[in-house]
């Protein structure tokens, strides 16, 4: 069919790929850091003038990168609202992140329509922080000025997309990126505008919803431009993750997301009903506490790094001679335990050496992800295989006790630009239906990550036995948390 580019617009930089559109092979891909400014005392700012990302987005394309290119797929993070006037110039500067300035604006919102039951049944989500719809509630109390002029609303992959096609008057969005605004339902696949209003103050426009393989439009210059999506949506995509797969995100926090073919409401708002970018669905269960439990550890033993760490574990023994770590250092989402504290259990004199100490924060790490597991699993999420995410994936000690804690086979990619080739296999995807070659239902097939498969084997029973370990503990210090 020819070479497509995927484009991903992440919080700190954008990165593009250009790949043939049958294999999926990589031809050559482009980089550039957003040139934005850090706010006093350091940091990522929670406000960015969304200019950044054009300008960023030009220099990596620089150098001819996309001759040649026939479509493109965008992706950028989630979380963002570009607020713009009648006029579609921006009202203020884009608000990006997890912003805890929209925390009380979040409570707000849960209380204003009647508890975390209404709005799991409304959208599939409750009100957290990071949302567009709690940085709208916080715009109308803060900056109400601004509020009042905003008339239209855009995420930031949809901003994108609207400029690579010259700002016309049509503006899109994808299921995936509307399922998290907070005021879209993957249930029904319609907005709900009161939710805008009751946020907002008033009604605003919204991006058209169009589906995984279509285009967004052409360019002046016949570039195919897709439906775009959400980073989070483009990595599963670019990994290729089906119904059975699970992919589990080892961050300073941490997320569990699985395909499934229909919407799960979650009355106590544990899991985020996304849509993904096949026509799928994405429940996401997320944990506030994954690698930053590793970290804390590492700082308390004295070792320099988290290689470090995993070596030192590696040194004990599955069950960490009886210690247990709930590692909810920041207080907890999964299970909801907003104001608790990290319980180190289990403390007896042969115990009490670093290596226990450091198998026991590896060990807490994983066993708080396997309960985010079970909530999907729970609810008849099916989960065969666990793709591992993040540059904690890699230690030893997590390889080591993964597979036989989640009870399942473990896949380990290779590092790679997942958002951006998942952004690249939508434009083939969309290419392929605008010229006749692939079907609007079945997305391109391309070669599969190169990845590390890890299997429980015989350490399967022994894990078990450590999680049940983990869960005992769990369940005498926070009865029935979960």
């Amino acid at each position: 069919m020819g070479i497509v580019a995927g484009l991903d617009s992440s919080p700190d930089f954008t990165r593009i790929v250009v790949c043939d559109s049958d294999t999926g092979a990589v031809l050559r891909q482009g980089y550039a850091p957003h040139p934005l400014e850090s706010p006093e005392g350091g940091g990522r700012p929670a406000d960015i003038d969304p200019q950044a990302w054009l300008l960023s987005l030009g220099e990596a394309a620089g150098g001819g990168l996309l001759e040649g290119v026939q479509a493109i797929g965008v992706s950028a993070q989630a979380n963002s609202v570009v607020p713009l006037d009648a006029q579609g110039n921006t009202v203020r500067p884009a608000m990006v992140g997890g912003d805890k300035r929209s925390q009380v604006a979040a409570a707000d919102l849960i209380d204003a329509l009647g508890g975390r039951e209404a709005w799991a049944q409304a959208v599939g989500s409750v009100p957290q922080t990071g949302q567009p719809v709690t940085k709208l509630r916080w715009l109308a109390r803060s900056e109400p000025e601004a509020a009042a002029r905003t008339a239209v609303l855009l995420q930031a992959h949809d901003w994108l997309v609207w400029q690579l096609l010259g700002r016309p008057v049509r503006r899109t969005t994808d299921r995936g990126g509307a399922s998290g605004t907070g005021y879209w339902s993957a249930a029904t696949g319609g907005y709900r505008p009161d939710l805008v209003e009751l946020a907002l103050g008033h009604q605003a426009i919204l991006p058209e919803v169009i589906g995984p393989a279509d285009a967004a439009g052409t360019t002046p210059e016949g570039l195919l431009i897709s439906a775009g999506t959400g980073e989070t949506q483009a990595a599963a995509f670019g990994l290729g993750i089906g119904l059975g797969d699970a992919v589990v995100s080892l961050g300073a926090s941490g997320s569990v997301m699985a395909v499934h073919p229909e919407a799960l409401v979650d009355q106590y708002g544990m899991i985020t009903s996304l849509a993904d970018a096949t026509g799928m669905h994405l429940p996401v269960v997320t944990t506030l506490n994954a690698v930053r439990a590793l970290r804390g550890t590492a700082e308390l033993l004295g070792v320099p790094d988290l290689e470090s760490l995993s070596e030192l574990a590696m040194k004990s023994t599955p069950g960490s001679h009886g210690l247990v770590l709930l590692p909810y250092l920041e207080g907890e989402r999964t299970p909801n335990l907003p104001h608790t504290a990290g319980t180190l259990a289990g403390l007896r004199r042969e115990s009490m050496r670093p290596e226990h100490l450091a198998r026991a924060a590896f060990e807490g790490m994983l066993c708080g992800l396997a309960d985010a597991l079970d909530v999907l699993r729970g609810r008849g999420v099916d989960v065969r295989r666990v793709f591992l995410l993040g540059a904690a994936a890699e230690l030893p000690a997590v390889q080591a006790a993964a597979p036989a804690l989640f009870g399942t086979q473990v896949v380990v990619p290779q590092p790679a630009d997942y958002a951006a080739i998942g952004s690249a296999r939508q434009a083939a995807w969309a290419l392929g239906v605008s010229q006749g070659t692939l079907d609007p239902r079945t997305p391109p097939v391309w070669q599969g990550a190169v990845a590390q498969v890890l299997e429980p084997g015989a350490e399967l029973a022994v894990g078990q036995a450590v999680r049940q370990q983990y869960v005992s503990v769990r369940e005498q210090t926070h009865p029935g948390a979960l």
